[in-house]
């Protein structure tokens, strides 16, 4: 064709406006066009584990990865969304895939979905595909994919997992999972496949999950019932099963970062999926692991995509566990989308936050800094200023820190990356 795009940025601006809608949940758009691209032919990999969940799918997508790679594995991953760069999105071996690989799977989504009756994608179904069809290309020894919203409809679920994984569930995404935790449980739980170990990474997640694994027949495993993680000397210990049964137990795990409960949830979901365990790759992949916009530290800013009063409330828990300088102060810089619940993350935010900085997100969904400076306000907190911008919200609070203070970025994966951007210009 023609008017085939020639750049990666050329393909993402036709991918954005090919569909009347940004989501557009259901499947069976998705599996027509991956019919024509062969990807149900045959696996994508040689073992595939998808991840859903409301909260803990990238640090647990990012372990995986880690410890996949420790134990000798080539890897694939695929995550959403991304904060600078959309070659974020899909990983190879840890890194990041070049613009003519992701534009090789665009090309190729293309033409099948133009093979026959036309068939309309969203962006993100786009993307979800050509990255699909670039994994099954090389066929990894180990693809993790993360399901973007829900599971039961999101378009990674046009792929059986060998593995799946629920990391949490809680509220968020309400237009299109309601606000039942039962509810958005069973849509989450979707991803899960008969007979196929179902890895449930909370101890409070609601009884629909177990109901829906039950029911399958999936092989049920589940977080403080079927294994474990426990402080143990200056680390952490977990225990668990292989994919034939037999214990497993590793001690004098580092502390990687990231949620423990993520971290557990990884070594049960690697271990059902037929890798042997080795305690030393284990402790080389936790002692080593990043994950960009999640309780990242850059000198005295923390940054954390967290948009959701669960998520905002384990950041709070491990804010108040750092220890302050005398008279420090710790500031927000806070910017929100208008559908987020506000309202519960300022709730959980302010035990630990000493003044506010509301900024505004640009785009149809934005909320003001002027709106989130009254939800501050209605919580008892002192709003220092309302900026039109993160980036004008980091560029006021830089001078204005004392040596010791520290700044929480917050409340959105754009507020993040509009602060790291504006570090990188």
């Amino acid at each position: 064709m023609s008017d085939t795009p020639s750049t990666l940025d050329a393909w993402l601006e036709r991918l954005e406006r090919q569909h009347p809608v940004s989501i557009d949940l259901g499947l069976e758009r998705v599996a027509r066009v991956a019919r024509r691209l062969g990807l149900e032919a045959g696996p994508i990999a040689e073992r595939v584990i998808t991840v859903a969940g409301t909260n803990g799918k990238g640090s647990t997508v990012a372990m995986l990865e880690a410890l996949g790679r420790a134990h000798g594995l080539s890897t694939a991953s695929y995550t959403s969304p991304h904060l600078l760069r959309y070659n974020e999105r899909l990983r190879f071996d840890g890194e990041e895939a070049d613009d003519a690989t992701l534009i090789a799977g665009f090309e190729a989504v293309e033409a099948a979905r133009l093979e026959g009756e036309t068939v309309s994608l969203t962006y993100f179904e786009a993307g979800t595909l050509a990255a699909l069809w670039a994994i099954a290309r090389r066929r990894p020894a180990l693809a993790i994919l993360e399901v973007g919203l829900g599971g039961r409809l999101d378009a990674v679920n046009v792929i059986d997992p060998d593995v799946a994984v629920v990391t949490t569930v809680a509220q968020d995404h309400a237009a299109f999972l309601g606000d039942d935790l039962e509810g958005i449980g069973r849509e989450k739980a979707g991803i899960l496949r008969p007979g196929r170990p179902a890895v449930l990474g909370s101890t409070s997640l609601p009884a629909s999950v177990a109901e829906v694994a039950d029911t399958l027949g999936a092989v049920r495993h589940t977080l403080g019932e079927d294994y474990h993680r426990e402080a143990a000397g200056d680390g952490w210990a977990w225990q668990g099963l292989n994919a034939e049964g037999a214990a497993l137990r590793l001690e004098a795990l580092p502390d990687p970062g990231l949620p423990l409960d993520n971290a557990a949830t990884a070594l049960q979901a690697l271990a059902l999926a037929g890798v042997t365990l080795k305690v030393e790759a284990c402790r080389r992949a936790l002692a080593g692991v990043t994950l960009a916009g999640r309780m990242q530290w850059r000198g005295q800013w923390c940054l954390d995509v967290g948009h959701n009063p669960h998520a905002a409330a384990y950041l709070a828990a491990r804010l108040a566990e750092r220890r302050q300088a005398p008279g420090a102060r710790r500031y927000a810089l806070l910017g929100m989308l208008g559908d987020k619940d506000a309202e519960g993350v300022v709730m959980a935010l302010a035990p630990v936050i000493d003044g506010w900085v509301c900024a505004t997100l640009e785009g149809e969904r934005t909320r003001t800094a002027a709106a989130l400076a009254e939800v501050v306000r209605s919580a008892g907190g002192a709003v220092l200023a309302e900026l039109d911008s993160p980036r004008a919200g980091a560029d006021w609070l830089a001078p204005r820190l004392g040596e010791a203070d520290e700044v929480l970025v917050c409340g959105s994966f754009f507020t993040v990356a509009e602060v790291l951007a504006g570090w990188q210009s």
